[in-house]
């Protein structure tokens, strides 16, 4: 009889080393990308390579706790946790010792293997080190089983969709703004000419409430939209930022795609309306009215129009019946939209997108399309 299957991912950190020290740990099924559960927790002061071993006994007993069968791998960017697990280093001190058993005895050695991965592809576990560290609090998320992901069902139409005559699934994409910067509350335009700013308290609060909401995509709200399975975000530190806190809800990595960069807003980078129309009288409303009107040395919306479609068809072609979460911008998001309804480009500018708002389109292979939802407020 085969074994299920089950992936923990685990990190462990110490500002200091030694330091205030936390770790964070989750099981994801490898079949869907699904996180099936969560675990951190704050160690008081201790080392970074004690936070690791730490994290990597949690996640094994969370992934007992799932599945006390199951074969686990165990991906971590500690180089040295995975080695010596593997067999290939020894370990010499004394508390990595303890833990080292402690790890051996949740899970069977013969049932574990080790995968050394880069930080980047170990950010959720990561994230919850750092919450856990930040709140000096404990995490113990049970989000489901293997077999409870939520796939789309065929015939689960939700009241109000558009008619259609087959059972053709569409790719479901699921656009949310980016949380606030300085330069929203200065209401300056910010493009992608200039990689910054980051986000303020608020915006990063404000990340995190959206990041509840994309989370109960296909459970608790839109029920008849598939469970969140891929993140891209634009290259902007802002949405970075965001994506991240999202990645680490979803238990989703982060996979960077221009095509949903901000417009350029060339010589208006950093400028509030006032002074735009100070030095370009009447420009500035033109760029608002006329979609094909581009900013001086920047994009007009029809520019940032034809990067949005083309990235929404990359989407579409890579799988319809599956949601990705695209963390993105104002003009993008209005952008998408507009694409979608086929709408007038001139009319894009008129649609409201507030900072963290979650948008929802949806496309078919044949070419057909659906607005389901446009700027629902996260709550922040």
């Amino acid at each position: 009889m085969t074994r299920a299957r089950l992936v923990v991912e685990a990190d462990g950190g110490s500002r200091g080393n030694p330091g205030p020290a936390g770790y964070g740990a989750l099981v994801r099924d490898p079949r869907t990308g699904r996180v099936l559960a969560e675990r951190g927790g704050f160690l008081g002061v201790t080392s970074n390579n004690v936070a690791e071993y730490s994290a990597l006994v949690a996640g094994l007993r969370a992934a007992v706790e799932i599945d006390p069968d199951a074969e686990v791998e165990v991906r971590m960017d500690s180089r040295l946790v995975v080695e010596q697990m593997s067999g290939r280093w020894q370990i010499k001190h004394d508390d990595m010792r303890r833990l080292a058993a402690q790890a051996r005895a949740v899970v069977a050695p013969d049932r574990v293997t080790y995968t050394w991965v880069p930080r980047a592809e170990n950010a959720a576990a990561d994230a919850l080190a750092n919450v856990a560290m930040d709140q000096r609090t404990t995490i113990a998320r049970d989000l489901g089983r293997p077999d409870d992901v939520h796939p789309v069902v065929p015939g689960r139409l939700a009241s109000g969709a558009p008619v259609r005559f087959d059972d053709a699934q569409p790719v479901t994409v699921v656009l949310v703004r980016h949380g606030e910067t300085p330069m929203t509350v200065s209401k300056a335009y910010s493009g992608s000419s200039v990689v910054g700013p980051s986000l303020t308290d608020r915006g990063r609060e404000q990340a995190a409430r959206a990041a509840e909401l994309v989370h109960s995509i296909g459970q608790d709200v839109w029920g008849a939209l598939p469970d969140p399975s891929e993140l891209l975000a634009s290259p902007m530190v802002r949405t970075q930022e965001t994506a991240a806190v999202i990645g680490a809800r979803l238990g989703l990595p982060v996979r960077v795609e221009p095509l949903f960069a901000e417009c350029d807003f060339g010589e208006w980078e950093g400028l509030t309306a006032a002074e735009i129309e100070a030095r370009w009288p009447g420009q500035l409303e033109r760029w608002h009215d006329d979609a094909a009107f581009p900013a001086p040395g920047g994009e007009s919306i029809e520019d940032v129009g034809a990067r949005v479609r083309a990235g929404l068809e990359a989407v579409r072609a890579a799988g319809v019946g599956r949601t990705v979460v695209v963390v993105t911008h104002s003009v993008s998001v209005r952008s998408a939209v507009g694409v979608a309804i086929g709408a007038n480009s001139s009319s894009w500018a008129r649609i409201r997108v507030a900072p963290a708002s979650v948008s929802i389109v949806r496309l078919w292979a044949d070419g057909a399309s659906e607005v389901t939802v446009v700027g629902a407020p996260s709550g922040a």
